[in-house]
């Protein structure tokens, strides 16, 4: 039998768990023995081909931050960006590959195998982000047969193995993205109720705030400034996040720096770093208080709040969670594991309901009574132009296929009419938000769909939203009278085009690659 694991590709640390012979899930270390591995890419200069992924990527970026890549997960499905490294520009989803390459190849030192998988993303990613994700698993020689959002992921952890029940919040804060999900929890039933989150608040953030106070505090001894290059900055980068992980400890943190005049010493208490994440983690309460208004309830209606994410180990973020639900939050599990681990047990979901056969009688025996019933996390719609009552005018609008919070699976279809006689082209937009107005949604995917010639106006066409169980939304267009049918992929290649030919030759590009 094939082995079933998950992953949890994260903007600083990755993780790969398998599900064990009765159905329970385990963290795989990596080459070096480590539980996570740093999502961190490095280019050899001396050896051709040689791609370094992992903690010596980490520490090699001092030494040549051009030839480094970070936090590449806040960069996904992001068709403008590039990094240039010799002869060739990377992709986000390329990089991705890499570290899921990484992650392939040592868990299959010890084990057989590993092909299929399900991949973590934040809840709040959109679909090309989560189509992104899909290929970067593709290029890595992965079988993604499935997408999980983070915070479910840890919720399945958490329902399998503690003790919860009840309305649940989980509060997901990694190295670079957030997100908050409200579910009702009942034995290993969970039913997600709603979620929201922010790509760009995590981590590396709070890191920056410390890097600010090094910044501040060597140009107030000195006048000069602290940092003039890529690698001392990659330098500093490094000892900010230092600090971070030691005011989680400590009240004081001290560090002596070293810039162009001379050396500067610096000393940060747990209440300045406090005061300079506040904004942040203002936000992060925003977001709850959204999620609370959708779900319908009150903090008070809370029954436990769960965390994830290494940064939740902060404790002014404990302490102001404590403060807003009346109760701590529970830090019963490995913050930075659960993620993983609740991946794999999604994975063994996902292949329990597809291909029972190929489930190991013991796995499927442990999975048997997990029940989970997830939602669709964005609004989806299409661009149309329908006449204005007033002005007698087309106007253009936004109109919602699929709704946010509708549990999966689900589909929808309406239909929309050709506005003008003889039209032989439709462009159709694929829409993400909850507004009717389109300057306030994103457009997600755009494409041209070619009609038959000399008709009159108002011909049907049909427009079909469906989104499964794997967290994979298909898009249908058709026009009823001639049976012509648009099926729109939500991948982006270099050109802004759905290209899966695009993704198969930089998988075969990747094979080139040797990563250590």
């Amino acid at each position: 039998m094939a082995i079933i694991a998950g992953i949890d590709l994260g903007t600083t640390f990755s993780a790969l768990a398998i599900l064990n012979k009765i159905g329970r899930p385990e963290i795989v270390p990596n080459s070096e023995g480590e539980r996570i591995t740093p999502s961190a890419v490095y280019f050899d200069e001396d050896q051709d081909a040689t791609v370094r992924v992992g903690i010596e990527a980490v520490n090699c970026r001092q030494l040549n931050p051009e030839r480094s890549i970070r936090w590449i997960k806040r960069h996904m499905g992001d068709s403008q960006w590039r990094k240039q490294i010799d002869n060739k520009a990377w992709t986000p989803e390329e990089i991705s590959g890499l570290i899921l390459k990484k992650l392939k190849q040592d868990g299959e030192i010890e084990h057989s195998a590993i092909e299929d998988v399900v991949i973590s993303v934040p809840a709040h990613f959109d679909e090309v982000r989560r189509k992104a994700t899909m290929d970067a698993g593709k290029m890595a020689g992965l079988n993604v047969v499935g997408i999980v959002n983070e915070p479910v992921a840890a919720a399945l952890y958490y329902a399998t193995t503690q003790n919860i029940s009840g309305r649940v919040l989980v509060y997901d804060l990694g190295g670079g993205t957030f997100d908050v999900t409200i579910m009702d929890v009942e034995g290993q039933t969970i039913k997600i109720i709603c979620s929201q989150g922010d790509h760009a608040l995590g981590g590396v953030d709070f890191d920056q705030k410390i890097l600010e106070i090094f910044e501040q505090t060597y140009e107030k001894q000195t006048g000069q400034k602290l940092i003039g290059n890529e690698q001392e900055r990659a330098k500093y980068e490094d000892e900010a996040e230092d600090v971070k992980k030691t005011l989680s400890r400590r009240n004081v943190a001290k560090k002596l720096l070293y810039g162009s005049a001379g050396s500067a010493r610096v000393e940060i208490t747990r209440q300045d770093f406090e005061e300079a994440i506040e904004s942040l983690i203002g936000r992060t309460e925003m977001l709850i208080d959204v999620s609370l208004e959708e779900a319908g309830c009150t903090g008070d209606q809370i029954d436990q709040v769960l965390l994830v994410g290494g940064s939740t180990r902060i404790p002014f973020i404990q302490n102001r969670l404590t403060e807003k639900f009346g109760k701590a939050p529970r830090v019963a599990v490995n913050v930075d594991e659960c993620v993983a681990l609740g991946a794999a047990i999604h994975a063994g979901l996902t292949q329990l309901r597809d291909r029972p056969d190929q489930v190991e009688s013991g796995i499927a025996a442990g999975l048997k009574d997990i029940k989970l019933k997830d939602v669709c996390n964005h609004s989806y719609g299409t661009l149309c132009a329908p006449i204005d009552e007033q002005t007698g005018k087309h106007v253009i609008r936004n109109s919602i296929l699929l709704k946010k919070n509708t549990p999966l699976p689900c589909q929808s279809t309406q239909t929309f009419y050709t506005m003008s006689e003889g039209q032989t082209e439709l462009q159709v937009t694929i829409t993400q938000g909850e507004d009717d107005d389109p300057d306030f949604v994103n457009k997600i995917a755009t494409e041209v769909f070619e009609l038959p010639p000399d008709r009159p106006a108002n011909r049907p066409i049909q427009v079909r939203y469906s989104y499964d169980l794997n967290q994979r939304m298909h898009c249908c267009f058709q026009d009823e009278e001639s049976g012509r049918v648009l099926e729109v992929d939500l991948a982006m290649n270099e050109e802004g085009q759905s290209s899966e030919q695009t993704v198969q030759q930089k998988t075969d590009e990747l094979e080139k690659f040797q990563v250590q």
